[in-house]
């Protein structure tokens, strides 16, 4: 689970073409402390999803993936101080992506939650990705929106809930805050293929 605010890390990293900062590293800079974080982030957020899958939600689990979610604090308040790069403005929505689904396809599996609202933000989580790297091929860069921020919000927070012990069993209610987090999430998807249809290439008409 993760709050993103590597949302402008994406958008500055797309944008290249800028030096680094004093004391920073440049956008094509690889090892980095924020790219470290991010790394050891997307290592362990599968060892949280193993322990869902194992053994169910717990408190133990809930912190661990507290703990996970808030490395992406560090690294998005390492990379604005340091300057974003283009490695951590792909691997840290990668990180954020396993840990989130992953977590929730471990609760679909265990009957905690239902699979289809899981099905819906995985398929558009796996379209959205492979769209931004068509248009980025492209030369289109699409910038994070708000609502994009706020549907990751949403979705971690579902997350989190789903591995809080008193809640393991209120599947209507969890089935129903997973359902808002899935159509904010395709409507979020419907706005960044109207933004790309809006940013031609420099190939494009």
């Amino acid at each position: 689970m993760s709050s993103t605010p590597a949302g402008s890390r994406v958008q500055l990293a797309a944008e290249g073409g800028r030096g680094p900062r004093p004391g920073g590293f440049g956008p094509t800079a690889v090892a980095t402390p924020a790219n470290a974080v991010t790394a050891a982030r997307l290592v362990l957020a599968p060892v949280v999803v193993g322990l869902v899958a194992a053994s169910g939600p717990s408190w133990t689990v809930f912190g661990l993936a507290l703990a996970v979610a808030g490395s992406d604090l560090l690294d998005g308040w390492l990379a604005r101080r340091q300057g974003p790069t283009r490695a951590g403005a792909f691997i840290d929505p990668l990180a954020d992506k396993v840990g989130v689904l992953g977590v929730l396809a471990a609760c679909a599996a265990r009957g905690e939650v239902s699979w289809a609202p899981v099905a819906v933000i995985g398929a558009r989580e796996l379209w959205m990705s492979g769209y931004r790297f068509r248009r980025a091929r492209q030369g289109v860069s699409i910038p994070a929106r708000p609502s994009a921020k706020v549907k990751t919000l949403l979705q971690a927070a579902v997350g989190g809930l789903c591995l809080v012990p008193p809640l393991a069993g209120q599947r209507g209610l969890l089935d129903a805050l997973l359902w808002l987090a899935a159509l904010l999430t395709v409507v979020t998807g419907v706005q960044y293929a109207v933004d790309g249809r809006r940013r031609p290439g420099p190939d494009e008409p």
